[in-house]
Parts: C-alpha cells; sequence; structure tokens
C-alpha cells in the first residue's frame, strides 16, 4: 500500500480535520440533547424513532464500509462490478421493501434473531444470533480502516487496524444507536458527495476518451468471469434479505411506510454512487493503468483533485468505512448481548460493553487471517450467511406450513456445516459448483421434505 501523504497540503488536512471534528461534535450533540432512557429499546433502536431523512442516511452510509473491496473490483472489471455489487444488490432492497417489510412488521421484534425466535422458536432464536455474529464480525471495515491509516501514517495495516477500531469503538459503545445514526447522518453527505465530484470531476476534465482505451470486457456485464460465478453474486445479494442492518433499521424507523420509502430513496442514491465510483475507477484504470487494484482508485483521486478536494475526498473515504464499521461492531455486540446473553442479563449495558470488545478483538484477529483480501471475507462469510438463514427466513415467510423450530435449526446447521466442508474439502475446485449452491440446496430440502410430510400427516 502506498503513502500519500505527501499529495496533501495544509489545506487539505484543514478540510479533513474540519470534517472529521463535524462528525465528533453532532454526535455529542445528539447525545447531549438524547432523553434520559437506559432501556433497550432506546439503546439498540433509538426508541423507535428514526424518522425518514435520518433513516435514509443510516441505511446508506452503513452499507458502504467495504469500499476498499468494491474499487479494486471497479478498477480490474468495470461494469461487472456495477452489475455484481450493485444491480444485484438493489433488486433484493426492492424485494425487502415491497414483499418482506409488511410481513415482519407485526412482530414488534428488536434484532434479527428477536425476530426468528418469534416467528420460529428458541432454539432458532440462538443459532441464528450465532450466525448473525458471524456475518456481522466487521473484518472487512476493520481491514479498509487500517489501509487508509496505512496511507498517511508510517504504521502497518494491522497497527492501523487497532488505532481506527480502537477510536470507532468509543462511540458507538458508549452512545448506543442514536450515535450511530446522527455520525451516519454526517458521514453519509460527506462519502457521497466525495465520490460524485471525483466521477463528475474526471468527466468534465477527461472526457470518454480514456475510457475507450480500455479492454472490452470493462464494458460487459460479466466482466472476464463465467456466468455461474457473476450468478454466485447475485445469490450473496440476497443476503440482504437477512441482513442484521436491514432488520434493525426497519424495527427502529417510526412507521413502515418510513422504512419502505426509505429503502426506495436509498437504493436511487446507491445507484448513484456505485455509478460514480464504478467510472471513477475506470478512469483510474485508464490513466494509471500500472497501480495497484488495492489503491489505484484512490491514488488517482489523491493526483487530479485539486488542493482542498483532496480532504474533502479522503474525509469521504473514512466516513464510508466508519459509518459502516460503528454499524457491523454495534449489532454484532448487540446480537451477543440481547439475543445470546440469558434473560437476566438481556439489554444491560455492561454485558454490551463487554461484548463490543469481544467483537472488536474478534474482527482484528480475522482481519489478520484473511491477509487483508476483502474479497475472500466477503465471499466466505456472505455465503454462510445467505445458505445458512436466507431460505428457512423465506420459507417461513411463503410457506403455508410455517417450519418447526427444529426444523429451522436442522436446515441452517446442516447447510452451515455442508458449507464450510465443501469449501475446505476441495470439492469446490473439483466440481466447480460454488459452496453457495450446495448449502442452499440443502437447507431447502430439508425444509421441502419436512412441510410435505407435516402436510401430509395433516391430512
Amino acid at each position: 500500500m502506498q503513502n500519500f501523504s505527501h499529495h496533501f497540503n495544509q489545506l487539505d488536512w484543514f478540510v479533513f480535520l474540519l470534517l472529521t471534528g463535524l462528525t465528533v461534535a453532532v454526535v455529542l450533540l445528539a447525545q447531549a440533547r438524547a432523553p434520559k432512557d437506559n432501556s433497550a429499546l432506546e439503546h439498540l433502536l433509538m426508541g423507535r424513532r428514526l424518522t425518514l431523512p435520518l433513516f435514509i442516511a443510516t441505511l446508506v452510509s452503513t452499507w458502504y464500509g467495504g469500499i476498499f473491496g468494491v474499487a479494486s473490483i471497479a478498477f480490474d472489471s468495470g461494469i461487472y462490478n456495477f452489475v455484481t455489487q450493485g444491480v444485484f444488490w438493489y433488486a433484493s432492497y426492492l424485494i425487502f421493501a415491497f414483499f418482506i417489510l409488511h410481513r415482519i412488521s407485526k412482530y414488534q421484534a428488536v434484532t434479527l434473531p428477536d425476530l426468528i425466535g418469534k416467528m420460529y422458536g428458541p432454539k432458532s432464536e440462538k443459532l441464528s444470533a450465532v450466525f448473525n455474529i458471524l456475518n456481522l464480525v466487521p473484518v472487512v471495515y476493520a481491514i479498509s480502516i487500517g489501509m487508509i491509516i496505512q496511507m498517511f501514517f508510517p504504521v502497518s495495516v494491522s497497527e492501523g487496524i487497532l488505532i481506527g477500531v480502537g477510536f470507532t469503538l468509543l462511540y458507538a459503545m458508549f452512545g448506543g444507536f442514536r450515535a450511530v445514526v446522527y455520525s451516519d447522518l454526517v458521514q453519509f453527505f460527506v462519502m457521497f458527495s466525495s465520490v460524485v465530484v471525483l466521477a463528475i470531476f474526471s468527466f468534465l476534465f477527461f472526457g470518454i476518451r480514456p475510457l475507450q482505451t480500455l479492454p472490452d470486457h470493462y464494458f460487459s456485464p460479466m466482466g472476464k468471469h463465467g456466468i455461474m460465478e457473476t450468478i454466485a453474486w447475485g445469490m450473496i445479494a440476497l443476503s440482504t434479505l437477512v441482513d442484521p442492518n436491514f432488520y434493525q433499521r426497519a424495527f427502529a424507523a417510526n412507521s413502515e411506510k418510513t422504512a419502505k420509502t426509505g429503502i426506495i430513496f436509498a437504493t436511487i442514491i446507491w445507484m448513484i454512487f456505485d455509478l460514480s465510483l464504478t467510472f471513477g475507477a475506470m478512469y483510474a484504470k485508464a490513466l494509471l493503468p500500472l497501480a495497484q487494484a488495492s489503491d489505484g482508485y484512490f491514488e488517482y483521486a489523491f493526483k487530479v483533485l485539486p488542493q482542498g478536494m483532496r480532504g474533502f475526498f479522503l474525509a469521504g473515504i473514512v466516513a464510508t468505512v466508519l459509518s459502516t464499521l460503528d454499524s457491523y461492531l454495534f449489532l454484532s455486540g448487540s446480537t451477543i448481548a440481547y439475543d445470546l446473553a440469558p434473560k437476566k442479563f438481556r439489554g444491560q449495558l455492561w454485558l454490551h460493553y463487554l461484548s463490543f470488545l469481544f467483537v472488536a478483538s474478534v474482527a482484528i484477529i480475522l482481519a489478520t487471517v484473511f491477509e487483508g483480501n476483502i474479497k475472500a471475507v466477503w465471499k466466505t462469510l456472505g455465503s454462510l450467511s445467505a445458505a445458512s438463514l436466507l431460505v428457512p427466513v423465506l420459507f417461513g415467510h411463503l410457506s403455508k406450513v410455517k417450519p418447526s423450530d427444529n426444523v429451522f435449526v436442522a436446515a441452517a446447521g446442516t447447510s452451515a456445516i455442508v458449507v464450510f466442508t465443501w469449501r475446505l474439502s476441495g470439492l469446490k475446485d473439483w466440481s466447480g459448483i460454488d459452496e453457495l449452491y450446495i448449502g442452499m440446496f440443502v437447507s431447502l430440502s430439508i425444509l421441502y421434505l419436512s412441510n410435505n410430510l407435516l402436510a401430509f400427516k395433516g391430512k
């Protein structure tokens, strides 16, 4: 990873520190005006008072912490990034808004495992909480913040991870969901503006001629990849339907209408963001063809943007990562403290704080294990989440005969075992079949057979 500090002057650092300070100030002001309520509902869902502007800002901000991974894919493959990391996900967002949201509102749940527990039973709640934690441990975002810090300071990625995660803990742990939401409000405007401005600047300054020098696969929906790998990303995108961040914000909204409208507006914003980042990365590849995929997009931005705008862009990138890192830390800590904890300790703040520290430690360790490979983290944890929880949850929503507590556990647990076995045994490489498909097939088979058996007994 290159060091980019030499591109920055005093004006850039002033702009960056000003925007960072503004984020901290907004969080402190929000906390000062917060109601004196230490209940779990207030701490986890802001008392279900999330308005439409806050809903949109926090949902959009939370979704883009893995900007290094997305920028890398766009730098290497162009439009393929917009399809696999954009279009597939937009479809999932709208499915959630139009087909899932009204089904879950009646439960008045606090977390996704809490919802699953109310739908199926206590065993399902505990097992889904375990999968939730695996899906929520912010490995990608810990790696990303470590890489950003290494870009500007003489530290290793591991040291950068410690610094970045430590800073995020300070406000996310003690401020609750309110601190996360209000930090997202500022970070939303900065992150969105910075990425869009770079794309507009590139077009106005260079025109489309640089893009014409790129190979044809940069303009292909599948890039250099096969159809099965491309579709696999579509399956992973469906994990949105069991994504705890979506559910938490839906539960926190002041009405179902707010949540539905917010997701629609958020999808439009995500589309603009993804298009801007994809074309920005393509300009980077065209003009800096020898740059590394891991930081080519950022090298390009720091070289072409004028003074002051470089600081604004850096603030946007930091905001993109922190807005997701704080949400994932908060939700994974909440899952332990609320869903896995014994009922007599459920929701207690001291347990919440300990859970935060535990999750942060796990994230740091796993970030080292994956050696900074963001795409590998997404693929591994995304496949596990989609294969284990997606089918059982959707089956419960759509089936006339709801699976029992034990059937849910059998389907989700067996699927997880199969996913890990398929991947670790090398069967994926031998067969060419992604473990995601195998896991979802196993889960669906168990649920289908169980459902038919119950129907037969009923007759």
